[in-house]
C-alpha cells in the first residue's frame, strides 16, 4: 500500500536518513541532526484525544474548473484551477496518482489514492508514522475535521525536518466504501505563510460521490 508521506520527498530528492534517534537511559525519544545537535521528540498529543470539527461548511473555489479524476478511487476528483496548478500522472511503482505543482513557484501536492476502505483514524496513523520515519522531529501543528463539498475530511498540518531543511504539509485524509484518498500538499517551512491559502485551495477542490 502506498500509505507515506514520504514519498512527497522524492520530488526533493533528499534523503530521508539524515536524522537518527535513540533513547534515554529514561526512556525518552531524542532526535539526532547531522551538525551534532540533538532534541527531544515531542510526543503526538492528538492522537488519543478528541478531533475537532470545524463548522464552517468548505466548498470548491470559483476559479477551480477543472476537474482531474482518480482512476483507483470511483467518483473521487480534484478541481483544480489550470490558471495555478499544473498536474501530471504521478511516476514509479510506489508515486502518487497524480503530481501537482503551483506554476512557477515552489509548492506542490499529490493525490494517493486506494480502493481499499480504511477508517479515517487508521489512516491517520498510518501517515503520520511514515511521515515520522522521515522526519523523526515531526510535530502535529493542526489537527481537525472539516466538511468539503459535502464530505467530512480530516485535515493536518505538519512541521518536520529533512536533511537540515524544515518543511511544512497541509493534508486531507477521506475514506468510504468507493477507497481511501490522501491529498496532500506541501513546501519549505519559511514559504508556508505565503503559499498556504493556494495549497488550501487546491486542497478544497476535493470531491467525491458515493
Amino acid at each position: 500500500m502506498k500509505f507515506s508521506l514520504t514519498c512527497a520527498l522524492i520530488v526533493f530528492a533528499i534523503s530521508a536518513n539524515a536524522q537518527k534517534t535513540a533513547l534515554t537511559e529514561q526512556g525518552e525519544t531524542v532526535i539526532l541532526y547531522p551538525d551534532g545537535t540533538w532534541k527531544f521528540r515531542k510526543s503526538d498529543e492528538n492522537a488519543s484525544g478528541e478531533i475537532p470539527l470545524n463548522a464552517k461548511r468548505i466548498f470548491k473555489p470559483e476559479d477551480a474548473t477543472f476537474q482531474v479524476k482518480s482512476k483507483s478511487v470511483q467518483g473521487a476528483a480534484v478541481w483544480i484551477s489550470p490558471k495555478l496548478w499544473s498536474f501530471e500522472n504521478g511516476k514509479g511503482e510506489d508515486a502518487a496518482e497524480y503530481e501537482f505543482t503551483l506554476r512557477n513557484e515552489d509548492a506542490y501536492g499529490m493525490m494517493i489514492a486506494e480502493g481499499i476502505e480504511i477508517p479515517i483514524l487508521s489512516l491517520r496513523d498510518i501517515a503520520v508514522e511514515n511521515a515520522r520515519n522521515a522526519a523523526p522531529d515531526l510535530e502535529i501543528i493542526e489537527e481537525e475535521y472539516r466538511m468539503v463539498n459535502g464530505i467530512k475530511v480530516l485535515s493536518i498540518q505538519m512541521n518536520g525536518t529533512i536533511r537540515g531543511i524544515p518543511f511544512s504539509y497541509l493534508n486531507y485524509y477521506y475514506s468510504s466504501k468507493s477507497g481511501s484518498i490522501q491529498l496532500l500538499t506541501y513546501t519549505s517551512s519559511n514559504l508556508f505563510s505565503n503559499y498556504r491559502s493556494r495549497m488550501e485551495k487546491l486542497l478544497n477542490g476535493l470531491v467525491c460521490s458515493e
